[in-house]
C-alpha cells in the first residue's frame, strides 16, 4: 500500500481522486437510466417484468411479484437457526438505538393568547431498496426498515432483485419480516426505483425511497427525487483510520481491508503520525492479501483509492480527516476521546482498537447507511428523522395579534406585498373606523 507524506498538495490530489467516484461523475449511465425510468412510468408492470427477465433472468409476473406468506414460511424453515438468532440480537440493538431518536410534537402557549408548536407526523409510505445479485445484505434490510418502523411509517414496502429462479435469499426475507416490513416485491435495479417512485399495477407508489444500490440505482434515485423523497445518493464505501504510534498495525490493516473488499471503487485510507506504524500496516496488508478470498478486488481498490498518509503532527492529521470527511472513521490513538472532540466531519466514528467498523455494520445499533464522497460535511446517517415530517403550528388570538399587527403590516409593505398587508389589516378595520370617528 502506498505511503506518502501528508501535504496540502497530496491532500488535494487525494480529494480530487475520491470525488471522481461520486455517482454524479457517471454521466454515461444517465441516458440508460432515464430510458428505464420513462419506460416503467409509461408501461408499469410490463416494463418492470421485462427488465427483470433481461437483467436477472427471472420470469416474474403479477401473480408472483409479491412475496407470499408461504415463501416467508419456507425462508424461516431454511435459514440457519444460528443466523436467525444473530439477526434477532442485532435487531434488538438497532431498535433500541433508534428508539432514542424519536421526536415528539410539542406546543408552547403564552398567557396573551398565542400557541406555537411543531407537529411530528410519520411518512405514510416508504420504499426500501435492498441490493441482491451476487451478495446478500440482511444487515441493510434491518438498517432501513427498523428506523422506519420506529418512526411509525404506515406502509413499508421492500424491493430486491430475485435470482434467476425467482427466489429471494432466506436471510433477506427473514430479516425483513423480523424488522416489520409490510410488503416485499421481487424487483431490482433502476426499474424497482421507478416502480416505487411512480407506481405500477402491482407495486405501489411510495413517498420516500431509501437504501443502497449500484450506480443504476443511485442515478435512478437521484432522477426521481422530487417525485418522491430519497435518503441520499450513495457512493462507494470508505474507511479512514486515524492512528498514532500506540495503534496495533495488524488491527489497522484488517480494518482498512474490511472496506476495500466491498468493490474496486472503495477507498481505504490511514492517516498517521507514525512512520513506523505506516510501514508495519503496509506489511500486514501484504500478508492478509495472501489469504483473503476477495484479494483481487482489494488489490484493485487499494491501487486506485488506498493511501497511507504520514502527518507531521496530530493537528495536521485531524485537519486532513475533516477535509476527507469519510463515511467511516476509526480513531486509534492514546487519547482517542479527546481527538474525537476535534472531528467535525465523519459519517460514523469508531473509538478505540476494539471498535472496528464491522461492529457498526452489523451489531452495535447505530445505522450503517452513511454519507459518502465527502457529504459527511453536511449529511447525517440514516435515522428516524428520515421517516418523519414536521409541520409548524401557529395560533394567535385577536388579543395577541392586535399589539403586533402594525409591525406585520409594515414588514409586508416594505416588501411591496400589499395583499399580505391587507390580510392583517382587514382584521382590525372596525378599530380603525372607530379611531377615524
Amino acid at each position: 500500500m502506498r505511503i506518502i507524506e501528508l501535504t496540502e498538495e497530496t491532500k488535494k490530489d487525494i480529494l480530487e481522486r475520491l470525488l471522481k467516484r461520486s455517482p454524479s461523475s457517471y454521466r454515461d449511465f444517465e441516458e440508460r437510466v432515464n430510458e428505464i425510468l420513462q419506460n416503467v412510468k409509461e408501461n408499469g408492470d410490463a416494463a418492470v417484468f421485462g427488465y427483470t427477465k433481461q437483467f436477472d433472468g427471472a420470469e416474474i409476473t403479477a401473480e408472483n411479484v409479491r412475496v407470499t406468506k408461504a415463501e416467508l414460511d419456507e425462508a424461516y424453515e431454511s435459514i440457519d437457526p444460528g443466523l436467525l438468532s444473530v439477526i434477532r440480537r442485532s435487531l434488538a440493538n438497532i431498535r433500541s438505538y433508534h428508539e432514542k431518536q424519536r421526536q415528539y410534537s410539542w406546543f408552547d402557549s403564552t398567557e396573551n393568547g398565542t400557541m406555537l408548536g411543531q407537529k411530528v407526523t410519520p411518512l405514510a409510505s416508504v420504499g426500501v431498496y435492498v441490493p441482491g445479485g451476487k451478495a446478500v445484505y440482511p444487515s441493510s434490510v434491518l438498517m432501513n426498515i427498523v428506523p422506519a418502523r420506529v418512526a411509525g411509517v404506515g406502509r413499508i414496502v421492500m424491493t430486491t432483485p430475485p435470482g434467476a429462479d425467482g427466489r429471494i435469499p432466506a436471510s433477506t426475507l427473514v430479516a425483513a419480516n423480523e424488522a416489520g416490513v409490510d410488503e416485499i416485491y421481487k424487483a431490482g435495479g433502476a426499474q424497482a426505483v421507478a416502480a416505487l417512485a411512480f407506481g405500477t399495477e402491482s407495486i405501489p407508489k411510495v413517498d420516500k425511497i431509501t437504501g443502497p444500490g449500484n450506480i443504476y440505482v443511485a442515478l435512478a434515485k437521484r432522477a426521481v427525487y422530487g417525485h418522491v423523497s430519497i435518503d441520499s445518493v450513495a457512493g462507494p464505501s470508505e474507511i479512514l483510520v486515524l492512528a498514532d504510534e500506540t495503534a496495533n498495525p495488524r488491527y489497522v490493516a484488517a480494518d482498512l481491508l474490511s472496506q476495500a473488499e466491498h468493490d474496486e471503487m472503495a477507498s481505504a485510507i490511514l492517516v498517521t503520525t507514525s512512520e513506523r506504524l505506516a510501514r508495519r500496516v503496509s506489511e500486514e496488508i501484504d500478508g492478509f492479501l495472501k489469504t483473503l478470498s476477495r484479494a483481487e478486488i482489494i488489490r484493485k481498490s487499494l491501487e486506485q483509492y488506498g493511501f497511507i498518509l504520514i502527518a507531521k503532527d496530530m493537528g495536521d492529521a485531524v485537519d486532513a480527516v475533516n477535509e476527507i470527511a469519510s463515511e467511516h472513521l476509526e480513531i486509534v490513538t492514546k487519547d482517542a476521546f479527546q481527538v474525537m472532540t476535534k472531528i467535525r466531519n465523519a459519517g460514523a466514528i469508531f473509538i478505540g482498537e476494539y471498535s472496528s467498523e464491522p461492529l457498526g455494520d452489523y451489531f452495535a445499533g447505530p445505522n450503517h447507511v452513511l454519507p459518502t464522497n465527502g457529504t459527511a460535511k453536511f449529511f447525517s446517517p440514516l435515522s428516524v428523522d428520515d421517516f418523519i415530517k414536521k409541520s409548524s403550528i401557529i395560533y394567535y388570538s385577536k388579543e395577541a395579534l392586535e399589539p403586533v399587527h402594525e409591525d406585520i403590516i409594515a414588514f409586508a409593505q416594505a416588501e411591496q406585498l400589499t395583499a399580505h398587508a391587507n390580510s392583517i389589516k382587514v382584521r382590525f378595520e372596525d378599530r380603525q373606523e372607530q379611531e377615524d370617528v
